[in-house]
């Protein structure tokens, strides 16, 4: 008999304003599914990031069926796994683990999820010359995503130069010699002025760090902007850019199949990624969102 109630979770800081638990139970109950999906917050906990070893362990123990991983925890869990997916491994985080059998498997779906969303979303945009801003947990994967679409090179840029040289170091062994460069925040007029596109993945523009990431002049209608931020929808960034007559794409649907990406691995099920873009328009609060 098909198992039809799961029990998952997330393991975060700060996600109380998470959407990840109503997109999958609402996906859940229209298939005709029993789905739990519990915040676990170590900031309400007051544990360390490093814990995540202990609350791991302790959802398989409980019978939870997965859990889904976020800042800062991405890369930390790893050690505490019984295996890893090639795109985890890849990209040494990890957002997604599924227990089966006693086992605990890392899986990365924010590459996947922002493919998927860009492919939808600019679909037939000039890739040659791609800068992205930020090279975090969120900028790892979605740089990885951008070359696995066939971007000819992406230059990353961060505030912190070493950390932009390791994200390209690491690419360019992955992807081939010259395909990505790392850069300075100082250095992005020039970037840009060159570039096809920009895929920005800061904080900046969330609803705590409101703003530009940087001076909306270096914006120019023949360039495309990608956004991971996903709340609000409509960032500064992406509401200057429109202005200008950019080609966009807001975060919605990096966070929606990325959480596709894991319904499926929790439940083996397909889900409707199409009615899940929905929910997310309609719970980020955008007026005339599909129902």
């Amino acid at each position: 008999m098909a198992k039809d109630s799961f029990l998952v979770g997330l393991i975060g800081a700060g996600i109380g304003p998470s959407l990840s638990p109503a997109l999958h139970e609402r996906e859940a109950d229209r298939q005709g599914l029993r789905c739990l999906y519990r915040l676990i917050d170590i900031d309400v906990l007051g544990v360390r990031p490093e814990a995540v070893g202990d609350l791991v362990r302790a959802a398989r123990d409980l019978g939870f069926d997965g859990l889904n991983i976020t800042h800062p925890c991405k890369q930390l869990v790893i050690r505490h796994l019984d295996a890893l997916a090639p795109q985890a491994e890849a990209l040494g985080a990890v957002n997604t683990v599924v227990f089966e059998n006693g086992r605990a498997t890392g899986h990365n779906t924010d590459v996947t999820g922002f493919a998927a969303s860009f492919a939808r979303g600019l679909p037939d945009v000039p890739l040659e010359r791609v800068v992205q801003l930020g090279a975090g947990g969120a900028g790892a994967a979605v740089a990885h995503a951008m070359l696995t679409l066939g971007a000819g090179r992406v230059t990353v840029v961060d505030a912190l130069a070493d950390r932009a040289a390791e994200l390209a170091a690491s690419l360019n062994r992955h992807f081939g010699e010259g395909r990505a460069a790392g850069d300075t925040p100082d250095r992005l007029p020039r970037l840009l002025a060159d570039a096809d596109g920009i895929v920005h993945a800061t904080p900046t523009g969330m609803a705590a760090h409101p703003g530009l990431p940087f001076p909306a002049d270096l914006l120019r209608p023949e360039l495309w902007v990608a956004e991971v931020v996903y709340r609000p929808l409509e960032t500064e960034l992406l509401r200057t850019a429109r202005a200008l007559g950019c080609a966009t794409l807001d975060g919605g649907g990096m966070a929606v199949f990325q959480a596709a990406d894991a319904f499926r691995l929790f439940t083996g099920r397909e889900p409707d990624a199409v009615r899940m873009l929905g929910d997310i328009a309609e719970l980020a609060g955008v007026v005339g969102a599909p129902k």
